[in-house]
């Protein structure tokens, strides 16, 4: 049956749950290294810029939560214990995949060769350290890439942690 474009859908399409695991997964672990930095911030205009920042990212994981239950085959998500490791860890993929983008990014507006031989060289180090972190979490059951709904309960867990870390 095609989806009516007058009545919310019942169900996410796959794409969009991943995007939005994605999403909340990345804006999760920002909001904790935020609200850490906060504590230590003493220049009052930027302690209110990461005060606004915290506010909107808890706002967004909140609007994307929401969505959660529309996942595919999604079952309930209760709230379990979030350790270090998945968040340290989570946090470094994090970094190697903005690394990966970024000069992906920079190597199409690079017109000088050896400049584009540096960048290609960091791409490839960026790329193999992604493939060594991914193989780290999903070694230890951090990112169920291949489990949708454990993959969403992780997303849960962490936005809960994240969205409960007193400032």
């Amino acid at each position: 049956m095609e989806q009516s474009y007058n009545r919310p859908p019942q169900h996410l399409a796959w794409h969009e749950t991943l995007e939005i695991h994605e999403l909340v997964a990345f804006q999760s672990i920002g909001l904790m290294k935020l609200k850490k930095a906060y504590r230590e911030i003493t220049d009052p205009e930027l302690k209110e810029i990461y005060r606004q920042s915290i506010h909107a990212l808890s706002k967004n994981i909140s609007e994307l939560l929401q969505f959660y239950p529309m996942a595919p085959g999604s079952d309930r998500f209760d709230e379990e214990r979030v350790d270090k490791l998945p968040f340290y860890s989570g946090d470094l993929l994090g970094l190697a995949k903005t690394s990966v983008r970024n000069y992906a990014i920079a190597i199409t507006e690079t017109a000088t060769v050896s400049v584009r031989f540096v960048l290609t060289k960091h791409l490839m180090g960026a790329i193999d350290l992604h493939a060594k972190i991914y193989q780290y979490m999903y070694k230890r059951g951090f990112y169920p890439s291949y489990n949708l709904n454990k993959l969403l309960k992780n997303d849960v867990n962490l936005a809960n942690k994240a969205l409960s870390e007193p400032i």
